[in-house]
């Protein structure tokens, strides 16, 4: 109806319902010349369109934007609107370019062809809002992460026992190592129980009190208690707090026994090191190894400290000379790595995937570095085809920046999105390889060749089943 009805107007009033129904119309001839111009939006002729007239519509364009016009003019056909197509004009009053999405329709026994087109400047100037809008998300996301970071650093590395109370239910929500060390249990053991059930039964009274005063008044005296399992008298301190998700209390303890001396302490974490399951290394500023612990001696395939000390340690970390570059200036940087995930090459040929931690220790008389090298499972190792662990995600490859040549990231990255590429075509087919294959482009034999190369499905027999099926 619509049609028929549209077909029985005038040359003219066709004219004017193309105008008024698009944002511009162009009237393009044979030579791709623009011949006639309107404009309905706001604006749009001052800002791009006022020296159109006379000129080649391609030459009206950015550079990027040519190929789509000259499709646009290559696909106009009688009867038929080609597909629309966003081009980008440049501002004729030095600012932004101007995007307008077309679509053409050739003139029936005519070389001329009609171009309608939609103005997209809200919508891109909405577009970069939201970009600006999630980038300040992100900033922020940032902040608060380095925040929490400075606070579980602190927290973690307070030598004065601190615990986080529900104020409501009493229970230990968090805890940091010098208060499970006072009370001679592993923090698993003392999160989620109630803080009374620390001490002995007289002390406990007196703590419960001292808790329900402060939730009354918000202020409470310090008490000095016994703690349980005879760990000694300790001074209780305690201040409420709000957080977004409630009322929680800070707890401290002092304890009033003498602390172990400063040698004894230093002698039993040297033997705690030298204990570790996972490897330790100490390097000078020179990245020459100052000591290591049998844990690293035995990954890098080593019989004495004494093979080790003076070495650099790139002769047995890191893939290239890069990685070992990466992780110093990283160092250097911020004073500390964590996750970073590389190899030990042994004296003997063995290669071990490992994960570093490490720290920059700048004071003292001899500035150093401290590493941890944790061996990953095997299974890990082998979680691509070639043994090589690829990228999980943006953020993930973006973290291999650095570590591993650009070369090496643009094949693996490759070979993931082939891997799921080739999942994704399995899983809407059902399961049937020939429509995965076609879906994808490929003949059967490379795809039967890409699905072994990543171990995907079964194809004993899969080929000489689907043919004699055809």
């Amino acid at each position: 109806m619509l049609r028929d009805a549209v077909s029985r107007l005038d040359p003219r009033s066709t004219g004017s319902l193309v105008a008024a129904a698009s944002d511009v119309s162009l009237v393009v001839d044979r030579d791709g010349v623009i011949r006639d111009a309107a404009f309905g939006a706001d604006g749009l002729s001052e800002e791009a369109g006022e020296t159109w007239l006379g000129r080649r519509w391609i030459d009206t364009v950015t550079v990027e934007s040519r190929p789509k016009v000259a499709s646009l003019i290559e696909d106009a056909a009688p009867g038929a609107v080609t597909r629309w197509r966003q081009v980008n004009h440049p501002s004729a009053q030095g600012g932004a370019d101007v995007p307008i999405r077309y679509a053409a329709l050739r003139v029936p026994d005519d070389d001329r062809i009609i171009v309608i087109g939609r103005d997209l400047r809200a919508l891109s100037a909405l577009q970069q809002r939201l970009a600006e809008s999630q980038q300040a998300l992100e900033r922020d996301y940032a902040r608060l992460r380095s925040a929490e970071t400075r606070y579980r650093v602190l927290f973690q590395l307070a030598g004065e026992p601190i615990l986080i109370v529900d104020a409501a239910t009493r229970r230990i929500a968090e805890i940091n190592p010098a208060a499970a060390r006072l009370l001679g249990r592993a923090v698993k053991r003392i999160v989620g129980r109630d803080l009374v059930d620390l001490f002995e039964p007289e002390g406990a009274r007196a703590v419960q009190a001292l808790l329900v005063g402060l939730r009354l008044t918000g202020q409470a005296e310090d008490l000095v208690a016994r703690l349980g399992q005879r760990r000694g008298e300790a001074r209780l301190s305690a201040t409420l707090f709000r957080e977004e998700a409630g009322t929680s209390i800070l707890v401290r303890l002092s304890p009033l026994t003498p602390a172990a001396s400063p040698v004894a302490a230093r002698s039993g974490a040297i033997e705690v090191i030298e204990a570790m399951p996972e490897g330790f290394v100490v390097t000078d500023r020179d990245r020459r190894i100052i000591g290591a612990n049998a844990a690293f001696l035995d990954l890098a395939q080593l019989a004495t400290e004494h093979q080790a000390k003076g070495e650099p340690i790139e002769r047995w970390l890191g893939r290239e000379g890069t990685e070992i570059g990466a992780l110093f200036t990283t160092l250097a940087e911020h004073g500390s790595v964590r996750h970073f995930a590389t190899v030990v090459r042994g004296e003997f040929g063995a290669v071990d995937e490992v994960e570093v931690a490490a720290v920059s220790v700048p004071g003292g008389e001899r500035p150093c570095f401290g590493f941890t090298l944790r061996a990953l499972p095997r299974r890990v190792a082998a979680a691509s085809p070639g043994g090589r662990e690829l990228p999980r995600s943006v953020e993930h490859m973006t973290e291999l920046v650095g570590r591993v040549s650009m070369k090496a990231l643009v094949r693996e990255t490759t070979d993931l999105i082939e891997r799921l590429c080739i999942e994704a075509a399995l899983r809407i087919t059902h399961d049937n390889r020939a429509s995965a294959a076609e879906m994808l482009g490929l003949s059967r034999q490379g795809f039967y060749a890409k699905m072994r190369r990543y171990g995907l499905g079964d194809l004993d027999g899969a080929e000489e089943t689907e043919e004699s099926d055809e």
